[in-house]
């Protein structure tokens, strides 16, 4: 709920009392409620508090409480609070009122460096504790919130973002080419693997799941928390299963609506916002008020082109779920006058490095825009639900099924599902057949073309990325979807990049992104379930579908054929701007700075084959994703050099 910053003279000495209100001045660009500080001779704490929750009001941010023996300041909203009144012995006139950073210092005090165990929620913070002289600090599991520092022999400086740290840097620090090299190299959407890494020389993060601790001995970190798969979950019937999940996922929800504001919700046509949304609006209407929802669709104009089963425009769905579910203030949102290019230097400004999310960039700002100029505070998402509550794939698992030679199951899972998708059955063998032996398919199908690399080759071999990334990549080439879902749970830097873009447009417009799917007790929950509740019958996600009966429309429930896409139109709004958008594309490749690092000669073919009218299809094209990654590179390059 807030920007952050301190600084913390780890040498003899007094602190420059002109560094703290330099951090301080450098975060005025973003609103606020409140703005503070606390110093000490040594340590500084500053913060401008945006108040989200009731208990955030005129909340006194930083917080020093002498008794205790300790200071906090913290950018948190905790979920988990009534457990933690019980272990921390709250009395329980002050639960109401008690803000989550005094909870959070609550927390440390009983239980020390193992406090963000404890923890579920959104959170990074730093506490001073007077007796050892120290300073502790912790981000969430996932990243939600972003802590960035700076560390010298003499000075240990941190802030929720970068640029206030660069103004302690003497003279110009340069770029960091290891965080260049993986962010290029990498063919996802994640940004780097080394999450210790930021683009700037000298400015670092705390990585998710991490905490810190500085004194004048020096300065250490430790991964405080990995995901381990809990044991399986046995009850004793389906509909136990499905009870289990409605109450976990309605908690998670409930929790995240907890604000003195207004509550909204991002609303697309399928299951996981719809899920979402249909216990937000109902915990609401027992608080009689509103929920207001966001849908992203296409330009009126766009005629859309042949994507398979993904669906462009997701109105008729969403018209559904907003009939079916109830106090729903809707907003329909299409942004005719916006494009991802035209949104680049905002992004850039917003994210303080590239970014890869450039298709969907115009409308993820818009609708926090939007929300903002309609008073919410919290904005409900299912960003995680594929992983968590809407797991369920059906392929993988009759693949599954087939390697632990459990051929009655295959076949009545894969003639099911045949029937229900209206493909022949020896096609849904053939496929199934692959992703139980993926190395078999590899090897049917000969030597694979390597894929165009947006990095340069001459930068690649210098800096040994590709080798770094390679082995990682490989392994994924050959592991299996469970395995993948696994690692999706226990490598930070898989949630490393929607943190730092919540983080940022947060603070930019005061509305906080709340996703119940990435509750930790929820995940907790959901990879204790067993396999056989996620697909049954020939129906995929199974345990979601069933445990929402009554409580979506079946249309959108029971809808295994079509799925939505965001984004489509992305080459039509484009495209009073391609003349432009191609001459900035030459002007990159002639760059001599970009050219360095991004492989001129194969973009210029990605552009030769785009060409002057491109097809609108073309948005997901791997030679439009690659131009327009390297362009958001290429005007970083020119606003930081």
């Amino acid at each position: 709920m807030s920007a952050i910053a301190g600084i913390y003279s780890m040498q003899h000495g007094p602190l420059d009392p002109e560094l703290g209100p330099r951090l301080m001045r450098q975060l005025q660009r973003y609103p606020a409620d409140d703005a503070g500080c606390w110093q000490t001779e040594k340590l500084f704490l500053g913060c401008r508090s945006q108040w989200i929750t009731p208990q955030s009001v005129g909340e006194l941010m930083p917080y020093a409480d002498p008794q205790r023996g300790l200071a906090i300041v913290a950018d948190a909203i905790i979920d988990n609070r009534s457990e933690l009144f019980g272990q921390l012995q709250v009395v329980r006139e002050d639960r109401d009122s008690m803000p989550d950073s005094l909870l959070i210092l609550l927390a440390y005090e009983k239980w020390g460096e193992q406090a963000p165990v404890h923890l579920v929620g959104d959170f990074a913070f730093m506490i001073w504790d007077y007796a050892r002289q120290r300073l502790f600090g912790a981000r969430d599991f996932s990243g939600n919130r972003t802590l960035y520092f700076r560390r010298t022999g003499r000075q240990f400086a941190f802030c929720t973002v970068m640029h206030p740290l660069l103004t302690l840097m003497e003279g110009r620090q340069g770029l960091n080419e290891t965080w260049i090299s993986e962010f290029l190299a990498s063919q996802g959407r994640t940004d780097v693997v080394d999450l210790f890494s930021t683009v700037h020389q000298g400015v670092e993060q705390l990585p998710p799941a991490h905490s810190v601790t500085v004194s004048a001995k020096g300065i250490s970190f430790s991964r405080y928390y990995t995901f381990e798969i809990p044991p399986p979950l046995r009850l004793g019937s389906d509909g136990e299963y499905e009870e289990a999940l409605r109450e976990v996922f309605s908690r998670a929800v409930s929790d995240r609506l907890r604000t003195h504001l207004a509550a909204g919700a991002n609303l697309s046509g399928g299951l996981d916002s719809g899920s979402v949304v249909s216990f937000a609006a109902e915990e609401l209407r027992r608080a009689g008020k509103p929920l207001y929802t966001f849908s992203s669709y296409p330009l009126d104009n766009f005629t859309g082109f042949k994507l398979g089963q993904r669906v462009t425009d997701e109105r008729p769905y969403i018209r559904e779920i907003i009939d079916h579910v109830g106090n729903i203030e809707p907003s329909f949102l299409n942004f005719p006058d916006r494009s991802s290019y035209g949104e680049i230097d905002e992004w850039l400004e917003i994210m303080e490095m590239p970014y890869k999310f450039i298709e969907n960039s115009y409308w993820l700002k818009g609708i926090y825009e939007q929300a903002h100029s309609q008073g919410v505070g919290v904005l409900l998402s299912g960003q995680r639900g594929n992983w968590s509550v809407s797991w369920g794939p059906a392929l993988d698992y009759q693949a599954k099924l087939l390697r632990e030679f459990r051929w009655l199951s295959f076949y009545r899972e894969n003639k099911l599902y045949s029937r229900t998708m209206g493909v022949s059955r020896k096609r849904m063998l053939k496929l199934a057949g692959r992703k139980a032996f993926p190395v078999l398919g590899q090897l049917a199908g000969g030597r694979q073309e390597a894929p165009l690399e947006l990095i340069h080759p001459e930068f690649a071999r210098r800096t040994g990325v590709l080798e770094r990334l390679g082995e990682q990549e490989s392994m994924l080439a050959t592991r299996t979807v469970y395995e993948i879902r696994r690692a999706h749970f226990q490598q930070p830097h898989v949630w490393n990049v929607n943190g730092i873009a919540a983080t940022k447009l947060s603070l930019k417009y005061r509305v906080w992104d709340r996703d119940p799917t990435n509750d930790l007790r929820v995940i907790n929950f959901c990879l204790s379930v067993p396999e056989e509740q996620y697909v049954q019958n020939g129906v995929d996600r199974s345990l979601i579908r069933r445990a929402m009966k009554g409580r979506l429309p079946d249309t959108v429930r029971l809808n295994q054929t079509r799925r939505g896409i965001q984004g489509a139109d992305g080459i039509t709004r484009m495209l009073p701007q391609w003349p432009k958008f191609l001459q900035e594309v030459q002007e990159m490749l002639r760059d001599p700075l970009a050219s360095s690092y991004l492989n001129h000669t194969g973009l210029a073919g990605c552009l030769d084959r785009l060409g002057s009218e491109p097809a609108p299809a073309l948005i997901f094209n791997t030679d439009f994703r690659l131009l327009t990654r390297g362009l958001v590179f290429y005007r970083f390059l020119q606003r930081v050099t």
